[in-house]
């Protein structure tokens, strides 16, 4: 799974002309699933977000989590962070999740976020939506937890 985390004064998301998620200082999370992540990607990647230290200390270094801050967390699906832009002008999604796949895990990572953190927003999954943000610093990370090949 990937997440572009991205720390925020404030964030919001609107579908057709109407909000459907909003947060103050936090962190705007967009999430993509690829092709064979599981709920054990899923978990990890939720895990590292919320103790990941992108907020400031009392002497200004970042030490701080979203979870230390008390801050909001504003996740919206975005499969495009999936794309293959290696050859040619236009991306290929081929490793993205099927919608489906993707669909359970954006809900799954939701549901478990909402279970171990007090302020959590959503995009709306398959929507065309418009996100709002004020990046504050800007401060912007790529996390990817990849899924386990075994050998068969």
């Amino acid at each position: 799974m990937i997440a572009l985390l991205q720390r925020v004064s404030h964030a919001s998301v609107a579908v057709d002309g109407a909000l459907v998620g909003a947060i103050e200082a936090g962190l705007l999370v967009l999430l993509c699933a690829e092709k064979g992540d599981t709920d054990k990607e899923a978990d990890a990647l939720l895990a590292k977000l919320l103790a990941y230290r992108v907020f400031g200390d009392a002497a200004g270094k970042m030490n701080r989590s979203v979870a230390d801050i008390d801050g909001g967390l504003l996740l919206v699906p975005q499969f495009t962070l999936a794309a293959d832009t290696n050859s040619g002008t236009r991306p290929s999604f081929s490793p993205a999740a099927s919608p489906a796949d993707a669909l359970r895990l954006f809900e799954h990572v939701v549901r478990q976020a909402r279970a171990r953190h007090a302020t959590v927003a959503t995009g709306q999954f398959g929507a065309d939506m418009q996100v709002s943000l004020t990046n504050d610093g800007p401060v912007t990370f790529w996390l990817q937890i990849a899924p386990v090949v075994r050998a068969a």
